[in-house]
């Protein structure tokens, strides 16, 4: 038997996590929507695992004729009391709401709609999101989403998103988001990768999001700022505790200018990079004016068959050969997630 489940992703990476759900043999599928990929979910497969998706939801009911005018939230309200809930349990229950395009009514009346009949059965309470209010963190979460004519509306499967990494304890400003550096670290192509390098590693997130596809690399990772460093550090020593490896991958930590990186000429088979924007982290030291001794590091250390997987904003960096680009939508701005080769250099197949 097959469980109809849903999930969700940062947008212009939804190929990327339906590729995902192939490759670990999670399940079947069946269509991709705007932030959404549907499918058959495998008897007893941990969907909890998948690392390029924000979060995984149980799909309880799917909407035709939901149209732009108000009389949607009619036809939603009518579809949620008809939710099968039998076996469900909590102290609450709360709902998010997303849509595509212009409507006639706003989340928080979809939230409203669904959630007083979802919760009403129950005997719940049900918790708004209204004027800003935060919904206990153990309520029952819900997720209703729109595009076009078809609605969803689902549960979440774990007690967080799963872009929450529990292994990350510690944090700073422009910390990268962890399904876009799992993104990032699956179109480095990893496998057989002796040595990984960040040469921005900031809280370390990529790096740790690259040893689930590169277990016995060695990890580089340097940042200008010492107290990235320290995150970093926290964050692997938790990551590696949760996971329970006492092998594999090991981790390599330093303090360096992103203009002068201490590794050895065409050491690297990969670097994965999040330079800095220039928005909550401004570039210091030798990248204080461009980003052009980044690159021209970038270019030195990279062996002459390695790839550098970086998420860039203006343009494709010189010295580099476009092999692929995904556009995402991240924090307001549109990056594209580039994976380069040196030029010159063979193509990669």
């Amino acid at each position: 038997m097959h469980t109809f489940a849903v999930a969700r992703a940062v947008h212009g990476i939804e190929p990327l996590v339906a590729t995902e759900i192939r490759r670990s043999r999670l399940g079947v599928v069946r269509g991709v929507r705007h932030r959404e990929v549907w499918f058959e979910a495998a008897p007893g497969a941990d969907l909890t695992g998948l690392r390029t998706a924000d979060d995984v939801l149980l799909a309880a009911a799917v909407v035709d004729g939901i149209g732009h005018g108000r009389s949607a939230l009619r036809r939603l309200a009518l579809a949620a009391r008809s939710v099968d809930l039998g076996g469900l349990t909590g102290s609450g229950v709360e709902v998010s709401a997303s849509f595509v395009g212009r409507r006639n009514y706003t989340r928080f009346e979809i939230e409203d709609a669904v959630g007083a009949e979802l919760a009403r059965p129950l005997r719940l309470p049900y918790h708004s999101r209204r004027d800003g209010a935060r919904p206990p963190r153990e309520a029952m979460s819900w997720r209703v989403t729109i595009e076009g004519d078809r609605a969803l509306i689902a549960l979440r499967l774990a007690d967080r998103p799963l872009h929450r990494r529990a292994y990350k304890t510690d944090s700073i400003r422009g910390t990268l988001h962890p399904p876009v550096a799992a993104a990032m670290a699956a179109l480095g192509r990893l496998g057989g990768a002796g040595t990984v390098l960040d040469p921005c590693c900031g809280a370390g997130t990529t790096l740790i999001e690259a040893r689930a596809l590169a277990p016995g690399a060695r990890l580089l990772g340097f940042d200008h700022d010492p107290a990235a460093l320290r995150a970093a550090t926290a964050n692997a020593r938790a990551d590696t505790r949760q996971a329970g490896v006492g092998g594999g991958a090991a981790f390599g930590w330093g303090v360096a200018d992103g203009g002068r990186i201490p590794v050895a000429g065409g050491s690297v088979d990969r670097v994965l990079v999040n330079p800095p924007w220039g928005r909550q982290v401004p570039p210091r030291g030798l990248l204080a004016r461009d980003l052009g001794p980044l690159w021209r590091e970038v270019r030195r250390v990279l062996a002459g068959d390695g790839l550098a997987v970086a998420l860039v904003h203006d343009g494709i960096p010189r010295g580099f050969a476009l092999e692929e680009a995904v556009r995402v939508s991240l924090s307001g701005r549109h990056p594209v997630i580039a994976v380069l080769r040196k030029e010159g250099g063979p193509v990669r197949r």
